[in-house]
């Protein structure tokens, strides 16, 4: 768990990191294209072209396909229909997305992991709320499309070391991960990129080069890594502790307003969904 613990922070830090010097400064999709690339760049040295099996290419692939392409296309598509608060709203479903998904492949239904994934869902809430406007449906639609994306991607990866274990470690052929997301952002940065709207300046490629080694190639193989060792109702938990951990790196470097009081009381309920997910397995 210590895993996605470190990687909440890294993705926390990260998120302070696009809101201030990336948002409206540099085109969206070229930021997630570089992000690919780099973190491409980064496996392309460990990289092992022969001797894995097909199952484990093709399936790290598909989960690149969906856990980053899929994802990230729907989620900054939806920053066009919905507003910010919105947006960070309706990502806090992932959770149930997560537990239902992996009940689905291994043809079980956990009850006390989905009610840790809902109570997960409160949390976030709590912290997150700003009320909604009446144009969101077509925005939320899109986010449910991501947050899916996503959850498929971490339990898919996390059941595929199981259904085919190797005996190659997994740094070996987690750069495939990023050839499955080129091959849905690059086309996507060619039909809807503005070449317009390319980084300007040194801090524009400094928080690239950091969002491309940093979050995504270390930020998404550790994370992956954290959701191979934790349960369905932990993983799905964890996928919500960004938001009171990011709000708090927030409020302490760039001192922006935050209620503290629905801070305390989301986190609170974060770790009350954990507390109960981990007193079922210890009783189970």
């Amino acid at each position: 768990m210590h895993y996605l613990i470190i990687v909440t922070v890294l993705w926390a830090f990260s998120f302070s990191l696009i809101d201030e010097y990336l948002s409206g400064q540099v085109d969206s999709d070229f930021a997630v294209l570089s992000r690919v690339l780099l973190a491409g760049l980064a496996f392309l040295p460990v990289t092992k072209w022969k001797g894995v099996r097909a199952e484990l290419i093709y399936g790290t692939v598909i989960v690149g396909a969906l856990q980053f392409g899929v994802t990230y296309l729907c989620l900054y598509r939806s920053f066009l229909l919905l507003s910010a608060p919105e947006v960070l709203l309706f990502t806090i479903l992932t959770p149930v997305f997560v537990t239902l998904f992996d009940d689905a492949l291994n043809r079980r239904f956990s009850p006390v992991a989905l009610l840790a994934a809902l109570i997960a869902v409160i949390g976030a809430g709590v912290i997150r709320y700003d009320g909604i406007t009446s144009r969101y449906v077509t925005g939320f639609l899109l986010l449910q499309i991501a947050n899916a994306s996503f959850a498929a991607g971490q339990v898919g990866y996390k059941n595929l070391l199981v259904w085919y274990p190797t005996d190659v470690p997994p740094i070996r052929f987690f750069g495939y991960f990023f050839v499955g997301a080129l091959i849905v952002i690059l086309p996507m940065y060619v039909i809807f990129g503005d070449t317009s709207m390319l980084p300007q300046t040194g801090l524009h490629w400094g928080v690239l080069l950091w969002l491309g080694f940093g979050a995504s190639a270390v930020g998404l193989f550790l994370w992956n890594s954290g959701a191979t060792r934790v349960d369905a109702g932990t993983l799905a938990v964890m996928n919500n502790a960004v938001i009171p951990v990011g709000l708090l790196i927030n409020l302490l470097i760039w001192n922006r307003d935050a209620d503290l009081y629905r801070l305390a009381l989301g986190a609170a309920i974060l770790v009350l969904a954990l507390w109960i997910n981990r007193r079922w397995r210890k009783w189970r």
